[in-house]
């Protein structure tokens, strides 16, 4: 069983940053992916930036140049770097995690930015 803990969420203005940690524990050996969807008020949630245990990662084209998506296989720690935040970036933020074969979400953490 893997449990995620995330961090870093809250209130931004347009243009500011924020950093995104999510810490997964449990019995651990090599996550296979680990990475962040979000999900705004009545959309569904998407895909924004997975990373691999080889290090190979995807991002949805509307943060491409502004979120960088990075791992500590030491600490099995996902981080969320976003920058030149947008309103559109508005959401809430969950922790993605494949291991073994199974998914596992974070509770989530809001990110709003607003001025």
């Amino acid at each position: 069983q893997v449990q995620l803990v995330e961090s870093g969420g809250g209130l931004v203005q347009p243009g500011g940053s924020l950093r995104l940690s999510c810490a997964a524990s449990g019995t651990i050996f090599s996550i296979n992916v680990m990475g962040w969807y979000r999900q705004a008020p009545g959309k569904q949630r998407e895909l924004v930036a997975v990373q691999s245990n080889t290090d190979l990662t995807n991002y949805t084209d509307s943060v491409k140049g502004r979120f960088t998506v990075s791992r500590d296989n030491t600490k099995n720690t996902v981080y969320l770097q976003m920058n030149s935040l947008q309103a559109e970036d508005t959401a809430v933020y969950y922790c993605h995690v494949v291991y073994r074969f199974r998914t596992y979400w974070g509770q989530g953490t809001q990110v709003t930015v607003s001025s």
